[in-house]
């Protein structure tokens, strides 16, 4: 079960380092949750945490708006038959690398929570 988890986040980053929106909502349930902090800091009102796949789409165009380079490096994925914790390198021209780790709950093929940690 875990490599079928595996497999959903490597089409994620696929997907991701493409910017290809459309792509990364196939993966996520109609009524996914994403955590982060950078979302905390833009959007206080959201204390971090978006609902939906219309949410999701406005924080990932914004990023991808503000940052055309943005693109991640896999370094490890741990996973078992629910989630999987994804560690990668952020990568943007002109900033330095930062380590994050996320988090991806999956239920029934389709991520339904994720959460981000800042190295």
């Amino acid at each position: 079960m875990s490599q079928n988890l595996d497999s959903i986040a490597f089409k994620w980053f696929d997907a991701f380092n493409e910017h290809n929106i459309e792509k990364l909502l196939q993966l996520y349930d109609d009524k996914a949750q994403h955590y982060s902090p950078k979302l905390k800091i833009k959007y206080p009102e959201t204390d971090g945490l978006i609902s939906g796949k219309e949410a999701l789409h406005t924080w990932w165009q914004d990023a991808f708006d503000q940052m055309p380079s943005l693109r991640y490096e896999v370094k490890s994925l741990t996973s078992n038959e629910y989630r999987v914790f994804m560690e990668y390198v952020r990568k943007v021209d002109g900033e330095s690398d930062t380590m994050i780790a996320e988090v991806l709950q999956i239920e029934n093929g389709k991520i339904n929570f994720s959460k981000v940690y800042h190295g």
